[in-house]
């Protein structure tokens, strides 16, 4: 799906085109995210059964049914669905890093992440595997651990016909095929 920028879709507010046309009843929109929607009152098609307090968290939650970004960043082509996604994006060029550790000197761009974080020095490993008694600090972990218990193995060479359960063992593997040798981090 092509995003059309902002400037564009302001545009098409004073030349009247609504390059999205519904067949059902013939209203036009300028946005597709819109057109989503509507099509959704002819359709009674529901996509999940969630409920908000206020039209305003709706709206930002219909926008991942419906794939709307309305907030481009202006340093680079990424774009959102609301506000927040923009602001912790935009970190990312200007290093911001508001959240710190009150127990170490590491500082984060995202909440998460210090949360994450914090496990390091608690100790916590909030994911279990349902299989096995092992438990993890990151949900990504249990996830490689689970493919040991289903054999599954996404991430292939395309050098060679070797499968992995994690894109680490992948990257590993790899400098078998560049003489790279691997970094003592």
């Amino acid at each position: 799906v092509r995003l059309i920028g902002n400037l564009k879709i302001h545009q098409l507010i004073h030349t009247g085109e609504k390059p999205y046309l519904c067949d059902l009843c013939g209203k036009g929109f300028i946005e597709k995210g819109y057109f989503n929607i509507h099509l959704q009152r002819h359709t009674g098609e529901n996509h999940c059964e969630k409920r908000f307090k206020d039209s305003s968290s709706l709206k930002i939650h219909q926008r991942s049914h419906t794939g709307e970004k309305p907030y481009s960043c202006d340093q680079c082509e990424k774009r959102f669905k609301d506000s927040s996604g923009l602001k912790i994006h935009q970190r990312s060029h200007t290093g911001e890093k508001p959240y710190s550790c009150d127990q170490c000197e590491n500082r984060f761009k995202h909440s998460s992440g210090l949360k994450i974080h914090q496990r390091s020095h608690t100790g916590e490993k909030p994911y279990s595997c349902d299989q096995c008694e092992n438990r993890f600090k990151h949900s990504s972990s249990l996830k490689i651990h689970q493919r040991s218990h289903t054999g599954e193995k996404p991430y292939s060479c395309d050098q060679c016909d070797k499968r992995f359960k994690g894109s680490s063992g992948l990257m590993y593997h790899q400098r078998s095929h560049t003489g790279q040798k691997a970094s003592s981090t």
